[in-house]
């Protein structure tokens, strides 16, 4: 018997609430425990079909996680920060993806074209798995706030990688003025269709003090954000993460009312959960179907890999800030290192690779096996790491 989407959907949002009471009575990640329950639901009669695919995440799960993240962020904490997080988010992710594509055609024997899309689709830290692992592990501060933002910010980059990546895996060649003006234009026109959502949903909450209206507003402009900029061609990660930043620091300009300000919060917070809680089982319903044992050692090379592409981003770039008031401790490095989490976003690039491109079924397998690690051995470990760094009690 096949479930309809919306059933479907039901069913996990009902897996969700047992795995959260569950999850936090064994004290166990809630994330990772969603991954193991969509693992063991995958072999259910009853399991819903719902597949994981890109459209699925962008245009459904996506939107809501990335829009509650942003309206907690605050302007002026991050304008500090943003020369680390714009480094990381930018260089970083190129250098990352440059590391793990020579790794994998020099240790794996993958060719150069699937290396460089594999190294371009997982070298951006995941906002999906980030933001789940730090607020799960009780993380505050500076730390937290450089890590989420870093995982925010790096789409646009990822997202101009992966295109020019699978661009030369086509055969086509593309000049370095056309990246440097795709990434300008991503990036922009991003910045432009989030802001310009953004205010315009503010102009209409100030004319209303009903915060049902209030709450409507703002889930046009989180959906609205992100599927016009997308649409256009632009980032709607970068777009809907604008978005969320102008509604978020609105308060202090009066737009919405005190009522609404509170129920946005609220609305969003369980929103984000929602959608957390879908994301997380179906990667693990999707790993459940996954065969690793034909290729243990391409998946234990990449891990490896992806592991020292981002310690070789991490460490040298934030040396650059060493003699700065924007220094970033010896410890908050390693923490950046092992918190830079993969998941669902590279699984849904991988799952829409061309059918002719090199390794493909091997790249979408070792994908789900660099992002099984970053769920079960990171996420499981960051809590401990954090406690010894003194971040969280």
């Amino acid at each position: 018997m096949e479930l309809s989407f919306g059933k479907g959907a039901l069913l996990l949002l009902l897996v969700a609430a047992v795995v959260a009471m569950l999850t936090r009575r064994l004290r166990l990640p809630y994330s990772t425990g969603l991954v193991l329950a969509g693992m063991g639901l995958a072999f259910l009669p009853l399991a819903p079909k719902i597949g994981f695919t890109r459209e699925i995440l962008f245009d459904v799960l996506l939107p809501p996680l990335l829009f509650e993240a942003a309206l907690a962020l605050r302007w002026d904490e991050l304008r500090r920060q943003l020369p680390v997080v714009l480094t990381l988010a930018g260089a970083g992710v190129v250098l990352s993806g440059a590391v793990t594509a020579a790794g994998m055609h020099y240790l794996a024997h993958w060719e150069w074209q699937g290396a460089v899309v594999f190294g371009a689709l997982i070298a951006a830290t995941d906002p999906v798995s980030v933001i789940a692992t730090l607020r799960e592990a009780g993380a505050t501060g500076r730390l937290r706030l450089l890590i989420e933002s870093e995982s925010l910010f790096n789409d646009g980059t990822a997202a101009v990688a992966f295109g020019v990546a699978a661009a030369v895996a086509a055969g086509q060649a593309v000049p370095g003025s056309a990246v440097a003006l795709t990434l300008l234009s991503t990036i922009g026109g991003a910045l432009v269709c989030g802001a310009a959502t953004g205010i315009l949903a503010l102009l209409l909450a100030g004319r209303t003090e009903d915060h049902l209206v209030e709450l409507t507003v703002t889930t046009v402009a989180a959906y609205g954000s992100f599927l016009l900029a997308e649409q256009l061609g632009f980032s709607g990660v970068v777009a809907v993460i604008v978005a969320g930043l102008v509604l978020g620091n609105s308060r202090r300009f009066g737009a919405l009312s005190a009522r609404g300000h509170e129920a946005v919060l609220e609305f969003w917070e369980y929103a984000a959960f929602a959608a957390n809680s879908l994301v997380f089982l179906l990667i693990g319903m999707q790993e459940a179907g996954r065969n690793f044992a034909g290729v243990w050692r391409p998946m234990a090379l990449a891990v490896a890999v992806v592991m020292l592409g981002r310690a070789a981003t991490v460490y040298p770039l934030c040396g650059l800030f060493r003699g700065s008031a924007l220094r970033v401790s010896r410890w908050h490095q390693h923490l950046l290192v092992w918190g830079g989490l993969r998941g669902a976003l590279a699984l849904a690039l991988a799952l829409g690779l061309p059918a002719g491109l090199p390794q493909r079924a091997e790249i979408i397998t070792v994908s789900f096996g660099v992002v099984a690690f970053s769920v079960f051995v990171q996420g499981l470990t960051v809590r401990p790491l954090l406690r010894r760094a003194g971040e969280i009690a």
